[in-house]
């Protein structure tokens, strides 16, 4: 009987040119998203090889002379590379620890109001942020703790002393997670108010009957729910958990902090644009890569033998 069905659903299975031609709309869509894939992300993987070469610009990639890992052995060898990498692990861990659940709650609260117009504005201002680039927020940031800012001038109505908080290594880092929550946090949150807005209202009007009140309801129908969609968000965030924030980084940190705010990004950037150390910055940007891989890997394996293949990308 496993053969016949499995004779029945090949039978069944299309031609790939009709398949083409029946979804064709389709398809025509795809493009625009697939050339842009191809264009910035796939063909650029060509120069990954400039890790294993001594790279000159005269010579181009291929006649360039090929060294191995050479770049590699001298990146581990390298002091800065670990304080880096260290800088990088604990922006990037703190960003995701303490950044990832808001979202989640502010779509639960926010699904728990009842006025339309309020709803509708609380989630414009909280999407606001997201669209001003990093390097207009990052002087709005700068007013906001500078010498005359507003945390400044709050501190000092109370008798406190001001200070300056961009320039002391102790604040540094607070204000790059706090900064980066307040900007990402209501965007993030679209993904979370379209789950809880496919949730079958019945279950709600059947826990309404059994007398639970919207704790439970969160607690109960919400929040179980949402686990899917909260666990493919982590394992994609394990993947980024690399990227603590080039553009903020970049546009707020300054020399006084830069021994806590140096990350893998700012180093390739300096490596890369800077010094034209174009071989080495390759080695540093192919590790970052093949570590957000293994993260990527590991956090969907786990996520399956703990909850199933329901809950995790493949």
């Amino acid at each position: 009987m496993t053969g016949i069905s499995v004779k029945k659903s090949k039978a069944n299975i299309q031609p790939l040119s009709k398949r083409i031609i029946k979804y064709k709309a389709l398809i025509i869509m795809m493009l625009p998203a697939i050339s842009f894939f191809a264009v910035f992300c796939y063909a650029p993987m060509y120069g990954v090889v400039l890790a294993f070469k001594d790279y000159s610009i005269s010579k181009g990639i291929m006649a360039s002379d090929w060294v191995g890992l050479y770049y590699f052995k001298r990146l581990f060898s390298s002091s800065r590379f670990w304080e880096v990498m260290q800088n990088t692990l604990v922006i990037s861990l703190l960003k995701l620890i303490i950044g990832f659940f808001p979202p989640v709650i502010f779509a639960l609260f926010l699904n728990e109001v009842q006025t339309k117009w309020f709803k509708k504005l609380t989630q414009t201002a909280s999407y606001l942020p997201y669209f001003i680039s990093w390097i207009v927020m990052a002087g709005i940031v700068r007013e906001i703790f500078s010498a005359n800012g507003v945390i400044n001038q709050i501190i000092t109505s109370f008798g406190g002393e001001a200070q300056i908080w961009l320039s002391k290594k102790a604040y540094f880092r607070t204000i790059l997670v706090s900064t980066d929550i307040w900007k990402g946090f209501g965007w993030g949150s679209i993904i979370y108010i379209s789950a809880i807005s496919s949730i079958d209202p019945q279950l709600y009007e059947a826990a309404s009957l059994d007398g639970a009140g919207r704790l439970k309801k969160i607690l109960h129908i919400t929040l179980p729910c949402l686990i899917p969609v909260i666990t493919i968000n982590m394992i994609l965030a394990m993947g980024g958990v690399l990227n603590a924030g080039f553009d903020q980084i970049f546009n707020l940190t300054n020399s006084s902090v830069k021994g806590v705010a140096d990350i893998i990004d700012t180093y390739v950037y300096e490596l890369g644009i800077q010094n034209r150390d174009y071989s080495l910055s390759t080695a540093v940007g192919l590790f970052k890569s093949l570590i957000a891989m293994i993260l990527v890997l590991s956090t969907n394996f786990i996520a399956k033998r703990i909850n199933g293949a329901e809950y995790t990308l493949w």
